[in-house]
């Protein structure tokens, strides 16, 4: 390979990588995405500052310390934007201090000490971030000097709060591709195979009236009828019926999703939900059983009987078996993260760090949720039979083992734009409360409904990465690029709760779409080992050097699983990888082009030399005598 030519094919790599935003994030560099210059493809600069298209300076404080952790006091300017919070330190030695945080990060802002505070920099304000850190600035004491900067933060970190538009609907950058293109629900119900004789689609839900927080389209078995479904509805928390997620494709086992059903303290049944899991199970040829996969562990399940809701019986639902999976709740999940950014930030005490890490259960919890999916995976490829997964109101835990246990059985949602698909559909469009979970732009911080649950899920595909690191197209970049903005509010993908809402407020028309960054700039998320068939070359015949894709069954022990240093230590300098791996990873993907490209040019050239020979009449041997 001539090297000369993969420099320059890198180097045309690395113009997109410079220009890429900082909340991409590179853990390589000593301040991380976050902390660098971000949007520079788009961006027009203001002094040192980038500015994104509709991006505005909107308050400025000239005289203020940034309190990093680790490198100590650095004197400099803090900005703040309709979009991010940035400090530029004076000091040329003190780069390394720059910061540029996106405001939906941001939980909360606090007040540090008051006017007759003694110490040095012990005046000032302390954001307190939902990515794992805090930060601290120091202000002067004279003439309320934070008041401004304070004020003008609260604003526009949490504009909903404020009754103000967050930074998405103010975002104009354009993109080669629309991103709000990539999942159709009649294209993957057909890539599927539905319709077919046993399930068909429907629109009953096309004005969200049987459930507001379905999406529109639904896949259901044939032989339900739309009387039906509404009985159904009835009876299922949330009007949140058993529709489907995922088909096999030879077998036709199937993975439904649902929420618990109402049966209350009284035991109260429904002749009509009885009917239709029926139907479901009979639209599996293969098998006479249903597993029904209950999240929870069975004493919440019980509990919510007092709340009227409940469990499936297996007296009533011939055939089915019950399942509980043992994962915990919301609040539980987020009393778990918070002992882990505490165990993780600022400081890591060395003394207690494999301890905390088993006190924060954060693991164990990664561990059930990977558990519960393998299950579910066991039952559909292995036994053939079909699965039905609920827990309560199927928004929060269900998602997680549908869109898990799918990445484990179907290769597509392992390349870049089937993920995408994957969490279009089972997290944005069948209705996680992303706006609750996250609280994007509010500043109730302390709201019992926020909860780490997409992230918990995106701890898990990392983790399958780990296991099986040539399975997926994409590194674990492209997961940590989505965990962040989850947070920004940069574009409108993750925002509000349900499809509904965001048919409501026209997100795909007056926002941008985050696929639509990543695919602009897909090189960066590619994964060099990866061996499967791409998503992006649908027009160009696979790679002779694919193989044939398999079902993933990780090992979901704790004796495997790991903490996911790069997401959760990234901001500490004693944690992060000390060799710049992401450079070396598109270094990689570039050869690997080179050299796939090098292949298929010598296998042409030997078939045209061979076809040539094949012209030439061969010649006849002579008679061999005896």
């Amino acid at each position: 390979m001539d090297k000369h030519n993969s420099s320059e094919l890198l180097n045309s790599d690395y113009s997109v990588s410079k220009n890429a935003s900082s909340d991409s994030l590179d853990s390589d560099s000593k301040s991380s995405s976050l902390n660098s210059k971000h949007g520079q493809d788009s961006a027009h600069g203001l002094g040192d500052i980038q500015l994104l298209d509709g991006e505005k300076v909107m308050s400025v404080s000239r005289d203020v310390t940034y309190l990093c952790p680790y490198n100590g006091p650095s004197h400099g300017v803090l900005k703040v934007t309709n979009y991010q919070l940035h400090f530029r330190p004076t000091d040329a030695t003190s780069l390394q201090t720059t910061l540029s945080v996106s405001l939906g990060v941001v939980s909360r802002i606090e007040k540090v000490g008051g006017a007759s505070s003694k110490g040095e920099n012990s005046y000032g304000i302390e954001v307190f971030c939902k990515d794992m850190r805090n930060l601290r600035f120091a202000h002067r004491q004279e003439n309320h000097s934070r008041r401004g900067i304070f004020e003008k933060l609260q604003q526009l970190a949490f504009p909903l709060s404020h009754r103000l538009p967050l930074f998405a609907f103010s975002y104009s950058e354009s993109f080669p591709e629309d991103g709000w293109n990539v999942y159709e629900p009649f294209v993957e119900l057909r890539r599927m195979g539905v319709n077919n004789d046993m399930w068909r689609i429907t629109r009953i839900n096309d004005k969200y009236e049987i459930c507001d927080s379905y999406p529109a389209v639904w896949a259901v078995p044939a032989a339900a009828n739309d009387d039906l479904l509404r009985s159904v509805a009835a009876y299922r928390s949330r009007g949140r019926i058993p529709v489907l997620a995922w088909i096999h494709p030879s077998s036709q086992a199937t993975i439904t999703r649902c929420s618990q059903p109402l049966v209350g303290v009284s035991g109260k049944r429904s002749r009509e939900d009885e009917r239709y899991i029926q139907l479901i199970m009979d639209a599996n040829a293969q098998a006479h059983k249903l597993f029904i996969m209950d999240a929870r562990p069975s004493a919440n399940a019980i509990a919510n009987k007092a709340k009227g809701g409940g469990y499936e019986s297996e007296d009533a639902y011939q055939n089915a078996e019950l399942v509980f999976l043992d994962i915990h709740n919301i609040h539980v999940m987020r009393e778990s993260l918070r002992k882990l950014k505490e165990l993780c930030f600022p400081q890591i005490d060395q003394t207690r760090w494999f301890s905390g890490i088993e006190a924060s259960c954060w693991l164990k919890h990664i561990k059930c949720i990977l558990a519960g999916a393998v299950r579910i995976v066991d039952k559909v490829e292995n036994h053939k039979t079909s699965v039905l997964v609920h827990c309560s109101d199927g928004w929060d835990r269900t998602a997680q083992l549908t869109a898990l246990a799918m990445l484990m059985l179907d290769p597509y949602y392992r390349t870049l734009r089937g993920f995408q698909v994957l969490i279009e559909k089972e997290w944005l469009s069948f209705g996680h409360k992303f706006q609750l979970r996250i609280g994007h732009g509010d500043e109730r911080h302390s709201d019992a409904d926020r909860s780490p649950v997409f992230v918990q899920w995106v701890d898990c595909v990392w983790q399958l990465q780990q296991q099986f690191p040539t399975a997926f197209e994409f590194t674990e970049r492209l997961l940590i690029t989505i965990v962040d903005h989850l947070y920004s509010c940069r574009f409108g993908t993750f925002l509000f709760n349900t499809e509904r809402e965001r048919v409501k407020e026209e997100v795909k028309a007056k926002t941008v779409s985050l696929w639509s960054y990543i695919n602009s700039r897909q090189n960066l998320y590619l994964n060099p080992l990866y061996w499967g068939p791409s998503s992006f070359s649908t027009n160009s015949p696979p790679s002779p050097y694919s193989r044939p894709q398999m079902v993933l069954v990780p090992v979901a022990s704790l004796r495997i699983i790991k903490l996911w240093k790069a997401l959760y230590c990234r901001w500490n300098p004693t944690m992060r990888q000390q060799d710049p791996i992401y450079q070396r990873t598109r270094e990689l993907v570039a050869l690997r082009a080179q050299l796939e490209a090098a292949a298929a040019a010598a296998a042409g050239d030997h078939a045209a030399r061979q076809h040539r020979l094949g012209l030439t009449p061969p010649r006849v041997a002579s008679p061999h005598h005896v």
